[in-house]
């Protein structure tokens, strides 16, 4: 995983133990007022505040959030320039107000970008993640999650990814994990090629890269039917009812974020749950791993992260999204 961004501290006569600087004259880890200064891509980056606890049962800082998003951002900053944001943000950590942000606020800096785009009565100005000083920007602003939209700024209407949610109905991942090979082969069927990731919640996303033609009613309306033949073919075990109360013990393949101004969390994005686990990218024959879980990768364990995104788990996935006009033609002969 290379980084083409160039990283390094200020210059400031005091550094703390993570070899950040502490611009409030007191050094390292010991100062919950001070605020240290990391460079990013040209720019330098203050992190108020990097003592504070974020994550109480595991002892992680907001210097370890922040710590984490630098040394994961060759990998992440891909998946997120230039598609609109929600922040997931937690100011006071897990023990604190938890809140979800779209729109940009006025104090953020010029050089983070925006983007204007439609809701119903109005507009709602984004921020965009283009580079890795913005990256490190959010984590200062206690953004633990990164939601993104499926489609680029340019052509909101048009998404370029298409997403299945596997949501299981206990804790158990192994309903994840047939479910995954069931749909991931059903998709081999129809010519579209999926990338897999453990969402650091409970179950399993199964994404399909797009050409961005079709708009999200087209998009949409295909992945129900997908799931809808997944489900009839395996009735006791997948269904697609979005009412809890009717899916019973069966998993829920969920499509519901294939909408206009709907998300999905963003690759190696940290989640605000107990243990810090991260949205990962992983390869298909990783599901075969029995210890495969929908939290196998987390902030307690920064090495593993790490060595998971430097091995490009992604890297057979095409470079160019797939259109679905022969892929509805093959499933309309299915159903």
């Amino acid at each position: 995983m290379e980084d083409t961004d160039r990283d390094q501290e200020t210059g400031t006569k005091e550094t703390g133990e993570d070899g950040t600087t502490g611009k409030s004259g007191k050094a390292g880890k010991g100062s919950k007022a001070g605020t240290r200064t990391v460079r990013a891509g040209g720019r330098t980056v203050e992190v108020h505040r990097p003592d504070k606890v974020l994550f109480p049962d595991d002892g992680l800082t907001k210097a370890d959030v922040v710590d984490y998003y630098r040394q994961v951002a060759a990998a992440a900053v891909p998946h997120l320039r230039d598609r609109p944001l929600m922040l997931e943000r937690l100011p006071e950590g897990l023990d604190g107000p938890h809140f979800m942000q779209k729109e940009t606020p006025d104090h953020y800096p010029d050089w983070i970008r925006r983007e204007e785009v439609a809701k119903e009565g109005g507009t709602v100005t984004h921020p965009v993640c283009d580079d890795k000083a913005t990256l490190l920007y959010l984590a200062d602003q206690a953004c633990l999650t990164l939601h993104r939209w499926l489609s680029r700024a340019g052509r909101p209407d048009h998404p370029d990814r298409l997403v299945f949610d596997l949501d299981p109905p206990g804790s158990g991942f192994e309903p994840v994990r047939d479910a995954a090979r069931q749909l991931v082969g059903l998709l081999d069927e129809l010519g579209l090629p999926t990338m897999l990731m453990t969402t650091g919640s409970r179950g399993l996303h199964v994404i399909v890269p797009l050409d961005g033609h079709g708009d999200f009613d087209t998009v949409r309306g295909f992945a129900q039917d997908v799931a809808e033949v997944l489900a009839g073919r395996h009735p006791d075990r997948l269904t697609t009812a979005v009412r809890k109360k009717a899916r019973g013990d069966r998993l829920y393949l969920d499509v519901q974020r294939n909408a206009y101004a709907q998300t999905a969390v963003a690759p190696w994005s940290l989640r605000a749950k107990p243990g810090a686990p991260i949205a990962a990218p992983i390869r298909h024959e990783q599901l075969d791993d029995p210890e495969l879980t929908a939290r196998s990768w987390s902030l307690t364990d920064l090495a593993g992260v790490l060595e998971q995104a430097r091995a490009r788990p992604w890297s057979a996935a095409p470079a160019r999204g797939r259109s679905l006009r022969t892929a509805r033609k093959r499933l309309d002969a299915l159903r």
